[in-house]
Parts: structure tokens; C-alpha cells; sequence
């Protein structure tokens, strides 16, 4: 039961992070629904890569034979760089959308122009 915890950290992160993109409004709770979907993306990919009783890829011989997968933790490191990249740029389109309509409701983006 206690090795489901991560998987159920995973499937509560995801979850809360599609409540916050699907029925929130703010363009911001939108944007934190969104790095929370890619957090529980990341914790996913780690807990993939975990054995029991592994140590860590850095060292080159291990004492007990067993290492974890660093493949999982190379895909998390990449996908957190992106995912630093792309809520900048988020948030730079955010800024955007507030000194062009004056808000940051969505469903009042979008109509026609003023």
C-alpha cells in the first residue's frame, strides 16, 4: 500500500490541475493548473524510475548491484527546463492580454476588438 502513495500524489496533481484549467477563468489559475499537470507529469516520471533499494545513476559502480533508471530523471530535468520556458512565456502572453483587454477573465478575451 505504501509504494501507491506516489501514484496517488501523481493522479491528485493531475486532477486538481485539470479542475484549474477546465472550470477556472483567471487566466493565472489557468496557468497554475497547468505547471500543476506538469508536476504531477514530472513526480510521474520519477516514481517509473524508482526500485527499491537502488542508489543513485551518478555512480559508476554501485555497491549492491541495483541502480535506478536515469532515464526518467534525464526526460524530468528536460521537461523541467521546458516547462520553466514555456510558463514564462505564458505569463509574458498574460501580461499582454491584461494591458490589451484590461482583464483576465477568459471568456471576456477574444470578443471584438476596441
Amino acid at each position: 500500500m505504501i509504494y501507491n502513495i506516489p501514484y496517488l500524489a501523481v493522479a491528485a496533481l493531475i486532477l486538481v490541475g485539470l479542475y484549474g484549467v477546465v472550470f477556472k477563468r483567471n487566466l493565472i489559475k489557468m496557468v497554475i493548473g497547468v505547471t500543476l499537470i506538469e508536476s504531477g507529469v514530472n513526480l510521474f516520471l520519477i516514481t517509473l524510475g524508482y526500485r527499491k533499494g537502488s542508489t543513485a545513476p551518478i555512480y559508476t559502480s554501485s555497491p549492491g548491484g541495483l541502480m535506478s533508471l536515469p532515464v526518467p530523471q534525464a526526460l524530468t530535468l528536460t521537461s523541467i527546463v521546458i516547462g520553466v520556458a514555456v510558463l514564462a512565456l505564458m505569463l509574458s502572453f498574460i501580461v499582454y492580454i491584461y494591458r490589451h483587454y484590461k482583464t483576465l477573465d477568459a471568456r471576456k478575451i477574444g470578443g471584438e476588438d476596441e
